[in-house]
C-alpha cells in the first residue's frame, strides 16, 4: 500500500518531554488543564492505573503521578496515609514506573517524587529510566532551586521537563530566578504549608498567580488546596494555566467501594469548569 502523501499525515505525538507538555496547555485555548494527582500504588497497582485510566479518559489533560515515600514532607495526612498504605502493599518504583507507562500513551505523565530516591539511583540513571517509563516532567518538592544542576542536566539529556515549584513566601528575587529557568511550567503552590483540603477562593489565588505570571513565560499551574469544582473553577478564573487537584481525588479513592469509577466522576466534574 502506498504511503500516505506528507501532508495527510498525523504528525507522531512526542511520549515525553516539554513540547507534549507544553501542547497539553495549548490545546486548552481558553480553558485552564487539568492535573490530577494520583498516588501511586494506592490503594494497590492495578488499581492505581484504573484510576490514572479513569482520569484521561474523563478530562485530565495531564497526571502527576507520585511515588509513595516513607518521608513525604509536602504531603498532608491524606496524601501521606494513601504513600503508607501504597508501601504496605508492596509498591515500589519499578511498578509506578509502569503505570507512567501505561497512562502515557493517553496524556503526559508528570512524576512527583523526593530528592532522596532521584540521589539513591543517580540522577542520569533515574532520569533514564523515567525517561523509558514515558514520564514527560518530573516534580521534585523537596529539592532546592541551588541544589538542582545535576538532576537538570540529567532531566535535560533525556528529555525530561524539571518542574519548579514556588509558594507565597518566595521572594520576587527567588521567583525570578526560577522563573527564568522554568521548564514544562511552574508549579505554583497556593498556600503555605502542605497538600490539603482548604476552603481559597479566587481572590486568595489571583496574588500568587500574578506574581509567578510576571517572572515566567511558561504556563502556571496551581495546586495545594484545590478540592471541588467551584474551587478549581476560580483557579481558572483567576489566571491559572493548570489546576491540581489531590487530596480530595486521593481521599475518594479510599472511600469509594470502586475507586476509578467515583474518581472518575470527580474528575469529569472538575474538568467541565474551568473555563478562563
Amino acid at each position: 500500500m502506498p504511503s500516505k502523501p506528507a501532508r495527510d499525515r498525523v504528525p507522531a505525538v512526542p511520549r515525553t518531554g516539554e513540547d507534549r507538555i507544553a501542547a497539553a496547555f495549548a490545546l486548552r485555548r481558553g480553558r485552564a488543564a487539568l492535573m490530577p494527582y494520583l498516588m501511586g500504588g494506592f490503594p494497590d497497582m492495578a488499581t492505581s492505573r484504573a484510576i490514572g485510566e479513569a482520569y484521561a479518559a474523563n478530562g485530565a489533560d495531564l497526571v502527576e503521578l507520585g511515588v509513595p515515600y516513607s518521608d513525604p514532607l509536602a504531603d498532608g495526612p491524606v496524601i501521606h496515609e494513601a504513600g503508607t498504605a501504597a508501601l504496605r502493599a508492596g509498591a515500589t518504583i519499578g511498578g509506578v514506573l509502569e503505570v507512567s507507562e501505561a497512562l502515557s500513551r493517553r496524556v503526559p505523565v508528570m512524576l512527583m517524587c523526593y530528592v532522596n530516591l532521584v540521589l539513591a539511583r543517580g540522577p542520569e540513571a533515574f532520569a533514564a529510566t523515567a525517561r523509558e517509563a514515558g514520564v514527560s516532567g518530573l516534580i521534585v518538592p523537596d529539592l532546592p532551586f541551588e541544589e538542582a544542576p545535576e538532576i537538570e542536566a540529567a532531566c535535560l539529556e533525556h528529555d525530561i521537563a524539571l518542574v519548579p515549584l514556588v509558594a507565597p513566601t518566595t521572594t520576587d528575587e527567588r521567583l525570578a530566578m526560577i522563573g527564568a529557568k522554568a521548564r514544562g511550567f511552574v508549579y505554583t503552590v497556593s498556600v503555605t504549608g502542605t497538600t490539603g483540603e482548604r476552603t481559597s477562593g479566587e481572590d486568595d489565588f489571583r496574588p500568587i498567580l500574578d506574581r509567578v505570571r510576571a517572572h515566567t513565560s511558561v504556563p502556571v499551574a496551581l495546586g495545594f488546596g484545590i478540592a471541588t469544582p467551584e474551587q478549581a473553577a476560580a483557579a481558572a478564573r483567576a489566571g491559572a494555566d493548570g489546576v491540581i487537584v489531590g487530596t480530595r481525588l486521593v481521599r475518594a479513592a479510599a472511600e469509594a467501594e470502586d475507586p476509578a469509577a467515583a474518581t472518575g466522576e470527580l474528575v469529569a466534574a472538575l474538568a467541565a469548569g474551568l473555563i478562563r
